[in-house]
């Protein structure tokens, strides 16, 4: 049982070495490659502007063909749930002109 415990302890010590190793070495090429960073991200930023006046462009053109789009999904939408309620809206017309005939008006004196 001793043997197992020690393996353990052993496997334990071993995963933290790797992973200790594996971030000093990651720390060095984040040290290392920190210059080419901030050098391609100076280098680039007049393209990431360039890409956010195009993406502007396109949401002028794009939004109201979307406001469109969505109204027209929203009117099928209200016509699918009110067509099968039209057998219903008729016969409640049709009661209504019924009790309305029935009836007398009220005068008043």
């Amino acid at each position: 049982m001793i043997e197992l415990a020690a393996l353990m302890f052993l496997l334990v010590v071993v995963f933290t070495v790797v992973t200790l190793a594996g971030a000093l070495l990651k720390l060095v090429f984040w040290a290392i490659l920190l210059p080419f960073k901030f050098l391609l991200g100076v280098l680039l930023l007049p393209l990431l502007l360039l890409k956010a006046a195009v993406a502007g462009l396109a949401l002028l053109v794009v939004a109201p063909l979307a406001a469109l789009l969505l109204f027209g999904v929203a009117l099928v939408t209200l016509a699918a749930l009110v067509v099968p309620l039209l057998p219903m809206l008729c016969l409640a017309l049709l009661v209504w002109v019924v009790v309305r005939a029935a009836t007398r008006p009220v005068v008043v004196a």
